[in-house]
């Protein structure tokens, strides 16, 4: 549709005005110069938005308003222009996002007040985050992860800025510790590949503490494994391909390809450690550490002028393993062969993620199939009980924002002998103040 409109033309009357006529403007309708009024622009940056320029050129074709691909990203960039120009963010997020869950993540930077994304970067460092906030002197509310490297960027590039830890990060961290603790637990852990390994493994967990217990349990998977690869062996050698190999034994095709065509079993390969881990630079600290620098503050700036782009917590959970090379957990629940846990509707085991999951969950808001699980756990493990009783008291400080009933909470988790919700309420003493 074209549509044409009369409008009137004035004349400007100021000599000293460059313009000598003007027309009326129609700011509901379409900007000056405009090729498409600003709901077809609308239109336009919403498709481009959502699927992209060529996807979007293709859509908005079939609705009869054919536009270039270029044109739907000149859109775009043009309103990301016009907001970024406002400067007037006064309340952002800070969080990562996965490349690659598990290995490689950027940071994003949301305007909460808005609901809009603001940048996106490439890497989770604290110096891109600094300089961002730097460049945005309004910003006066930072909600982050609990990441130390954007607590650290906050810090450096909008000192005058609030950081708040936000609500949902601490539930997840509350959540993931709880998952660390259950997955500690005898009932909950990964089992050898065979299972006779397995009950060479069960006989000694009482004679053991948890160290040698967990040295025992990679020595039995070790075994289990080369086990594993001699049955491939054997079953190649006897005319089998890979298709019935892998239904044989339930192992991913790759890895039976791969140990057909090895004559031993191949050791797994470890990733070498980046720029944000201190273990990149674990020769240079060791040799600090040696000379008589202990001092966490100076380490950490030394390794930092040496390009270490991580967090000050990440260097202090290296250093204190070499502060206290024979600390042992003694408060750590003991690990003591029980039945695995076992879901009353399908006799299935619970994993520690779905046991979790259930354990920071409220009563009201469990299904009747969930409700059975927490009774059966409840009923089985006790430290399930007490992580139970700790996460809905948390929850309940959350809700209500009980400010006052944290610092008992706090002295109630150190005092719960369960080393997962001790380690998590350190954390939360350490970014008390967000």
């Amino acid at each position: 549709m074209t549509v044409k409109l009369r409008l009137q033309r004035w004349q400007c009357q100021n000599g000293a005005c460059k313009p000598k006529t003007f027309v009326a403007q129609l700011p509901e309708v379409a900007a000056p110069r405009a090729r498409r009024t600003d709901r077809a622009a609308e239109v336009v940056y919403l498709f481009g938005h959502g699927v992209g320029g060529r996807p979007g050129e293709r859509l908005i074709k079939r609705i009869g308003m054919p536009t270039s691909d270029d044109t739907i990203l000149r859109c775009l960039k043009r309103r990301v222009k016009a907001r970024s120009s406002e400067d007037n963010t006064r309340v952002v997020g800070v969080d990562d996002w996965a490349w690659r869950k598990g290995s490689t993540y950027g940071t994003i930077i949301v305007d909460l007040e808005r609901r809009e994304v603001l940048d996106l970067f490439p890497e989770r460092a604290a110096g891109m985050t600094a300089d961002w906030l730097k460049r945005h002197p309004g910003v006066e509310i930072i909600s982050r992860d609990r990441c130390g490297s954007f607590a650290q960027g906050a810090q450096e590039g909008a000192p005058q800025a609030r950081q708040i830890a936000d609500r949902f990060h601490i539930v997840q961290n509350l959540r993931e510790a709880v998952q660390a603790q259950l997955s500690r637990a005898a009932g909950f852990s990964a089992r050898p590949l065979l299972p006779a390994e397995g009950e060479e493994v069960a006989s000694v967990k009482d004679k053991h503490g948890g160290a040698e217990h967990r040295r025992i349990t990679r020595i039995a998977n070790q075994r289990s494994r080369q086990a594993v690869f001699d049955h491939v062996r054997t079953l190649r050698k006897e005319g089998r391909n890979v298709s019935d190999i892998v239904r044989q034994t339930g192992f991913d095709r790759r890895t039976v390809a791969k140990w057909i065509r090895a004559n031993a079993l191949p050791e797994r390969s470890a990733s070498a450690p980046k720029t944000t881990s201190p273990r990149h630079f674990e020769d240079f600290l060791s040799r600090r550490w040696s000379e008589g620098c202990i001092r966490g503050r100076r380490l950490f700036q030394e390794i930092k002028a040496r390009g270490y782009i991580g967090s000050f917590s990440n260097l202090e959970r290296l250093l204190a393993k070499w502060r206290n090379p024979k600390r042992k957990a003694a408060t750590t629940a003991p690990i003591v062969p029980r039945p695995q846990p076992l879901d009353p509707a399908t006799g299935r085991s619970i994993s520690p993620i779905v046991a979790a999951a259930l354990c920071i969950k409220p009563r009201g808001l469990l299904t009747t199939n969930q409700a059975a699980k927490v009774d059966a756990l409840k009923k089985d493990w006790p430290e399930f009980a007490a992580m139970r009783r700790l996460a809905m008291r948390f929850r309940g400080m959350l809700k209500s924002k009980s400010v006052g009933k944290l610092g008992v909470w706090l002295k109630d988790a150190q005092r719960s002998g369960l080393y997962a919700m001790q380690r998590f309420a350190r954390t939360l003493q350490r970014d008390i103040d967000a």
